[in-house]
């Protein structure tokens, strides 16, 4: 009996994996006493089984409900047998899959590799302290970092007042009237910039002009956009340009790249007599002790909001701002969030003029921008908050002047420095400037190498008066200079020149109330349990792939080692970092079926325009330039025209039939059509219906037959891992969205990740970088016939690369083709469930549909005026956050559930949008009023049905706690429907300075 009692106590505690994926105890001999099998002897910290929800049972039910005999039958009769992967993917030492445990001690091996040496480089990249009160409870805190984007407003008003902090902080320091919240880097936002001067000149003044002071990372950007676009790019001293009819802007640095400060006040008045735009990229820490843009002749100010508390993480990711004249606001990039009132008329935030999202005006689009930073702007935002505006500017105070010791020494040293004033950087003449930079980082400093006389030092936030002192040792030679910084100090006079700023900023109460941790922990917290994420419930959302984001995937991104890095550090410097990029470029190129992957795309959009620039550049180096056609099926997403319009394209939409498949004769005669002028065919796969389309191979051999490149947007990419590939299908370019199928959280809004996957005759012209060259991984391969520069960054956002990193590692081959297995037979299950409530739009050949479905509510519409947003609403006094809302087609919902989430929760998303359905019946049997019903009164808060008087036909009971599970825990939200044509009228995108409103919508 003891041995027995041991052998299943053994058993119980140490879960193995079986067949299925799931949690197996293993089995054991007849009576249980003699032998162990090895499953039972497997550790408990298994990851697959974790990731991919759902035990054997579970399994079995859901299979048996869509009719088929086993999981492997219904993938069977779903993905298309000629696309089928024939065998499992080779992930090298990755294939098995390691255990958390495992994997964390080995990546931390990896990641022991990277040197973190003292960073004085500068260039827009800074050390800053993350207050660990933001970093626990924002950036560790899943529920911050699971978030949506909030277009469910009544669910997402805690991250839509922190980005209006976000806002009203950039306005406040660069003296603009309008800010965004937020882009992806500060050279990206440079490049928005200029497209928006082309925009406000209605594209008749192709010349932007650039000042030869800004970074170098901006300059290639800037050059690479403008190239496609058709726009000329003139880089010079700004001293010398000459702003002629054919001029849209102009672009300067604000510090310039080499720390200086100028005056450009009769530069601005000179290019406005023009009728050029100013651009000015800036630093929101300078702004607190310098005179801000908007004050002497800017109509836009851009730059990262990194130095605000986010680390540097080798590059990425950060907040970028772009703020401007209210003038500009139409034709801005990215989102705004905006003050409107709810349906009892108390003040309300949402995302302000949608009109811009590029699902609703495709080619018309003014960005191809999709993903925002929004987790990153959310900690700049509360940095700011945490420190108020005097203690910014206390930070920026001692930052300019551990600067100007450090230049007062240089010169005591007997070395030059400039005669320019200067913030954070000193420009130091030196005899020999790589030999210098050398030393200083045999002794533990990395300065910047600006030209071979020239070295530049940047102070931060994190310097302290001995490392001014070690770098005075390491600028004397290696030798004691003689003296101290400390005796330096009193010694230093005004290094602001005549730049100091005047001006308040920031006097908003919310900037001055939260700056003693308890009451900035208690803020966070207010803010966090007004939004509903995926601590809650599922989010089903079609087409954004909401699915686990497991802490042992996010442990990684706080190492020291992974985030205080520069990203433009020695290489040398960056091995663990370079080891991973290897690793996880060759795991992506095996899943993809490519050659090579470029990491550098920092969001989806930006895969979308780094691979169509790809494209564009293979076929300039064929002498094929005049191949401007791109091909996209009008069920694309949004973001494609608008990123083929960004390069240049001439966009032909071709339709889809019936079932919502590419309508193959159409594009038979298209590309025909165009065969001599065919550039690429932009597509889904699985579609946007949600439906593997039995033709796709063949449709890749008919652009393929006329001269084209095929473009296979990676949203879906969900549906295919393991079970098929790009590559394999056809595709000669794809990009992949990490923040989706790979599992880096959607942040409320981004971070995201889009590198993208190429054939071996694309990668040569992938991505490069002016600072870092990047080539095609896994083995590089040289730049030179590069299209350009993608990002900032080298390697773009690379401190989240870890988490897909790891998810693939842990995951191994079994488990990433059993998650897309789970993944179908999850969206199989729920729309069996479903379809005798609501009609399933589209299915594939054999009756099923990939890993997300439509259902169609538009005949509920004509017969009861209930609409998508009335069951979006009502579904959030379920407990759970709307599907993806009329798109692909208007009028519908399309839902996603992931291989992730349980059949428990499966089966209670179901219930949901069932009792829905039963409310609905009562509007079409008479019983419910047509415009007074608890539908179109959704979502229902604590205030209304805490109400003195209730006046409406159904209980207040009805209206709060529709099902059993709510009871038990009930998510309220904190407005009631959001009026959105309201906030469009006047837009109100920053807060006031009076106390009023801050208090309404900050309290």
């Amino acid at each position: 009996m003891g041995a027995r009692c041991f052998v299943t106590a053994l058993a119980r505690r140490n879960p193995g994996v079986g067949s299925s994926g799931v949690l197996d105890c293993g089995s054991f001999a007849a009576q249980g006493a003699r032998s162990i099998s090895v499953a039972a002897l497997q550790p408990s910290d298994t990851f697959a089984p974790r990731h991919n929800s759902g035990t054997v049972t579970e399994v079995a039910e859901m299979v048996a409900a869509t009719g088929f005999e086993s999981l492997d039958a219904l993938v069977d009769a779903t993905v298309p047998k000629a696309i089928r992967r024939p065998d499992l993917m080779d992930l090298g030492a990755y294939t098995e899959g390691m255990r958390e445990s495992e994997f964390l001690k080995k990546f931390k091996e990896m990641t022991s590799k990277n040197k973190v040496l003292k960073s004085y480089i500068g260039m827009g990249y800074y050390n800053t302290y993350l207050p660990p009160v933001i970093q626990r409870n924002l950036l560790e805190n899943p529920g911050w970092y699971t978030q949506y984007t909030p277009y469910q407003a009544e669910i997402a008003q805690g991250r839509l007042e922190s980005l209006l902090n976000f806002q009203t902080a950039v306005v406040d320091l660069t003296a603009m009237e309008i800010a965004n919240a937020s882009l992806l880097d500060e050279a990206t936002a440079a490049a928005e910039a200029m497209t928006m001067c082309s925009a406000a000149a209605r594209g008749k003044k192709p010349v932007f002009l650039v000042s030869d002071k800004c970074h170098p990372q901006t300059l290639a950007v800037t050059a690479s956009r403008a190239d496609g676009l058709g726009l000329k790019v003139k880089v010079g001293d700004e001293k010398d340009f000459e702003f002629s009819s054919d001029v849209c802007g102009v672009l300067l640095q604000y510090p310039a790249t080499d720390g200086s400060l100028h005056d450009y006040k009769a530069l601005a008045e000179k290019a406005h007599a023009a009728k050029a735009k100013v651009v000015v990229a800036t630093d929101l820490l300078a702004l607190t002790l310098l005179s801000p843009p908007g004050e002497w002749g800017a109509d836009i100010c851009v730059g990262s909001a990194q130095r605000f508390g986010v680390p540097m993480g080798y590059g990425g990711p950060h907040a970028a701002f772009l703020a401007c004249h209210d003038e500009f606001k139409r034709i801005m990039p990215g989102r705004i969030i905006g003050v409107s009132r709810d349906a009892q008329g108390k003040p309300a935030l949402r995302m302000a003029m949608q009109t811009r999202e590029q699902h609703i005006r495709r080619d018309k689009a003014t960005s191809n921008i999709c993903t925002a930073q929004a987790l990153l702007a959310n900690i700049a935002a509360m940095y700011a908050v945490y420190h108020g505006p005097e203690g910014l500017t206390c930070i920026a105070t001692r930052v300019n002047g551990l600067a100007s010791v450090l230049a007062a020494g240089a010169r005591k040293l007997g070395l030059q420095t400039g005669d320019a004033p200067f913030f954070d950087t000193v420009r130091i003449m030196v005899p020999d400037a790589a030999a210098a930079v050398a030393a200083a980082a045999a002794g533990g400093a990395n300065l910047r190498l600006l030209d071979s006389k020239t070295v530049t030092v940047a102070m931060d936030e994190t310097t302290e008066l001995a490392d001014v002192d070690e770098l005075l040792r390491l600028l004397n030679g290696g030798k004691d200079p003689g003296f101290s910084a400390a005796s330096l100090a009193e010694e230093v006079g005004e290094p602001l020149g005549g730049f100091g700023r005047t001006s308040k900023f920031l006097q908003q109460p919310i900037f001055n109330l939260y700056h003693s941790e308890h009451e900035m922990l208690r803020y966070l917290k207010r803010l966090e349990n007004r939004d509903l994420s995926l601590a809650h419930s599922m989010i089903a959302l079609g087409s954004c792939t909401m699915k686990l984001n497991a802490t042992s995937e996010m442990i990684p991104i706080t190492w020291p080692e992974l985030a205080n890095l520069h990203p433009y550090c020695p290489l040398d410097q960056a091995e663990g970092y370079a080891a991973m990029f290897k690793d996880l470029a060759a795991q992506l190129a095996e899943i993809t079926g490519f050659d090579a992957v470029s990491l550098q795309p920092n969001s989806g959009a930006s895969g979308e325009y780094a691979g169509l620039m790809t494209i564009r550049q293979y076929h300039k180096s064929r002498g094929d330039a005049h191949r401007n056609v791109c091909i996209i099926p009008v069920s694309a997403h949004g973001t494609n025209p608008a990123s083929a319009v960004m390069v240049g394209m001439e966009i032909v939409p071709i339709g889809v039939d019936a079932s919502g498949n590419v309508d193959i004769e159409q594009l038979r005669e298209k590309a025909a059509h165009y065969s001599d002028r065919l550039a690429a065919l932009m597509i889904t796969y699985p579609s946007t219906h949600g439906v593997y389309e039995e033709g796709v191979d063949e449709i890749c051999n008919i652009i393929h037959e006329h001269g084209g490149q095929v473009y296979m947007d990676g949203a879906n990419m969900n549906a295919q891992v393991g079970l098929t590939s790009p590559g394999r299908i056809g595709a000669d370019v794809c990009h992949l969205n990490l923040h989706k199928t790979f599992c880096i959280p959607h942040g409320g809004g981004g971070p995201g990740m889009g590198p993208i996957g190429v054939k071996a005759h694309l990668a040569p012209f992938l991505p490069t970088h002016p600072v870092v060259p990047t080539g095609a991984l896994p083995d590089f391969k040289g730049d030179e016939q590069s299209f350009g520069t993608m990002a900032a960054a080298p390697y773009g956002s690379a401190l989240i690369l870890p988490i897909s990193f790891a998810y693939i590692a842990m995951m191994g081959s079994k488990g990433l083709t059993e998650a897309s297995k789970r993944a179908i037979l999850n969206a199989n299950y729920m729309a069996k469930r479903l379809e005798d409530h609501y009609p399933v739009l589209f299915r594939g050949a054999n009756g099923t549909c990939a890993h997300e479905f439509i259902i169609d509510l538009r005949g509920l519409t004509k017969t009861t005026g209930i609409e998508a947003e009335d069951i979006a609403k009502r579904l959030i006094d379920y407990g759970f956050h709307a599907p993806t809302m009329s798109w692909p087609v208007s009028g519908t919902l399309m839902i996603e559930p992931t291989e992730s989430e349980s059949q428990a929760e499966l089966d209670r998303f179901c219930n949901a949008l069932i009792s829905i359905r039963e409310e609905i019946a009562e509007i079409e049997n008479g019983s419910a009023d047509k415009a007074d019903n608890v539908l179109k009164h959704a979502p229902h808060t604590a205030d209304v049905v805490m109400a003195g008087e209730w006046s409406r036909p159904y209980s207040r009971e009805r209206a709060a706690f529709p099902a059993a599970w709510v009871r038990q825990a009930k998510f309220w939200p904190t407005t009631s429907r959001v009026d959105n044509v309201f906030g469009d009228r006047k837009l109100v995108a920053r807060l006031p300075e009076g106390e009023t409103h801050a208090v309404a919508v900050g309290e």
